[in-house]
């Protein structure tokens, strides 16, 4: 995969590591990523992946 998108749905902001870095995505904010996801590192949460999009969605309690 060449380039991911990544839109945060939630209320909150999301962290998670690129590249061993953390990288904050703020509520609501949308940010691509040039080389795929071959850096990245996603914490367990609610999202839904669609093609290059990975939407993160809010926490289910």
């Amino acid at each position: 995969m060449d380039k991911i998108t990544i839109r945060s749905d939630r209320k909150t902001d999301y962290k998670f590591q690129y590249k061993g870095e953390d990288v904050v995505l703020g509520a609501g904010k949308i940010l691509s990523i040039a080389d795929g996801l071959e850096h990245v590192v996603l914490p367990t949460c609610a999202m839904k992946i669609m093609n290059n999009l990975i939407v993160i969605k809010d926490d289910v309690k």
